[in-house]
């Protein structure tokens, strides 16, 4: 914690940017874990873990596509370059921004102008069948909620 807010441990980016390319499911859970350890920091996480996520399936063949790669790397460059949360005060408007997808739900809790946290929620296959305006709502009350 600084004067500015919250942010990621310096001493932890070294250990992220050297972090090989997982070769198990094993492997792509731990760094999803650690992702996901600081989902508070990134923005648009649902889309980028997207490709590795799938890879976690049951009954997935695992298969290491340009996809994932891309993925492995936006989510390391993400968690070495993550923004410093602003401190939630009593006093002031809350501003909650949202978006959906058919990949997920993702907002964000924003007071005077600053980053409060990122809430991101992937959807579970059932639940991509909704209509539109049921993944508007779903991502209001999941920001409501967190």
């Amino acid at each position: 914690m600084t004067n500015d807010g919250i942010e990621v441990d310096p001493k932890k980016i070294e250990a992220v940017q050297c972090w090989p390319r997982p070769s198990t499911t094993t492997e792509i859970m731990s760094f999803l874990g650690l992702v996901g350890y600081y989902r508070h920091f990134m923005e648009g996480l649902s889309s980028i873990a997207a490709p590795l996520t799938k890879l976690t399936q049951k009954g997935t063949l695992l298969r290491w596509s340009v996809e994932c790669e891309e993925s492995f790397q936006k989510l390391k460059t993400s968690l070495t370059t993550s923004s410093v949360l602003a401190l939630l005060s009593r006093s002031g408007l809350y501003m909650v921004y949202y978006d959906s997808s058919h990949v997920g739900l993702e907002c964000v809790l924003m007071q005077s102008g600053r980053v409060i946290t990122y809430a991101l929620y992937q959807l579970k296959p059932h639940k991509k069948n909704y209509m539109v305006h049921d993944f508007d709502l779903a991502a209001i009350v999941h920001a409501l909620m967190i």
